[in-house]
């Protein structure tokens, strides 16, 4: 049988391993893809360091990765809908039973030479767009897409705030400038995410330990705070600054993960303000991949950016380490087998 190279965690002992494992054969209804590129998460990260834990994984093992795109290698039985050769990019995750699994943590996802996908489960990606970016589109901006579009729902010139400039929230900048957001301010204590998130869109730019930071925020807002704000840090402090600047009505999106408890210090004020606490997780990928896509068609977004550097599959363990320490400051790195 033929054999594939993958990267492994071993869940238990949370032990990161590079392993050669039998190439998987595509079944009925199943489509088989040749990683080209595949994204490297903070999510990953946090799978390996025992932050995060699979909670539908069967066994023991299972290889990362939800940032998957690729070219179709083998189709399964009855699959008609796709062809060997053509340029797809995985969705991050899949619905059985009404459960939602995601990719790379209840399954085998693309940390490896080849991933296998339901054909229900995948999107083409068009000539034009490479594959490093093709990559990252199912998380590191969908994500923030579904948030921005679905969760938060936000509507044109209303004011929002993004904590957390990192992978995700850079993303959420652009793209909530990209909906006619205004103004939109991201919160980071990182100099270099701060000028980032005013590279890319944001009006301003603000450390959360400035004495000033309410001020000036109501101030860019005309006194009103903001409509939403979207928390990308997964910090406790995060979230209980983003709710003393909500306005009335306004929104705390929750995207970055976390174990911590959530708590909101006067009750009363946010109930007398009908302010909002909402839950977020990954996005509608049947809708969003196409939709995201299409603008980097159209030329209204670009992330080219946002991929600070590939290194080969090999290296998995290197890139974590990168990206856990932040050396240089990476967006995505992407791994390629």
């Amino acid at each position: 049988m033929d054999r594939m190279l993958a990267a492994r965690l071993h869940v238990p002992s949370r032990t990161l391993r590079l392993e050669q494992v039998p190439r998987p054969q595509p079944g009925p209804g199943e489509v088989l893809v040749k990683v080209e590129a595949a994204g490297v998460c903070l999510s990953d990260v946090h799978l390996i360091d025992g932050t995060l834990t699979p909670l539908l994984l069967e066994g023991e093992t299972v290889t990362l990765g939800h940032e998957v795109a690729g070219t179709v290698a083998e189709v399964g039985a009855g699959v008609t809908a796709w062809t060997e050769g053509q340029r797809v990019v995985l969705y991050a995750g899949e619905t059985r039973g009404g459960v939602t699994y995601t990719r790379g943590v209840d399954y085998d996802g693309g940390w490896a030479e080849y991933a296998l996908s339901s054909a229900a489960a995948l999107t083409a990606l068009p000539d034009g767009i490479p594959f490093e970016q093709g990559a990252i589109i199912p998380d590191a901006v969908s994500t923030p897409w579904g948030a921005v579009t679905a969760t938060g729902a936000v509507r044109p010139a209303e004011a929002v705030g993004v904590w957390g400039a990192g992978g995700l929230g850079v993303h959420a900048v652009q793209l909530l400038r990209t909906v006619g957001a205004c103004p939109v301010v991201a919160v980071d204590p990182n100099p270099v995410a701060r000028d980032r998130a005013l590279a890319a869109g944001a009006d301003l730019a603000l450390d959360p330990a400035d004495p000033e930071l309410r001020a000036r925020i109501g101030a860019a807002t005309a006194g009103a705070g903001l409509a939403a704000a979207f928390d990308f840090a997964g910090v406790p402090a995060a979230r209980a600054q983003a709710l003393s600047v909500l306005a009335p009505k306004g929104r705390l999106v929750l995207v970055g993960l976390t174990d911590q408890p959530l708590s909101v210090a006067d009750g009363t004020r946010f109930s007398y303000l009908q302010q909002q606490i909402l839950g977020h997780y990954g996005s509608d990928m049947p809708v969003a991949l196409p939709q995201l896509l299409r603008l980097i068609e159209c030329g209204r977004v670009d992330f080219s950016a946002s991929v600070s550097g590939v290194l080969p599959l090999a290296e998995a363990a290197r890139a974590v380490e990168r990206l856990e320490k932040k050396e240089g400051d990476p967006v995505r790195l992407i791994l390629r087998p």
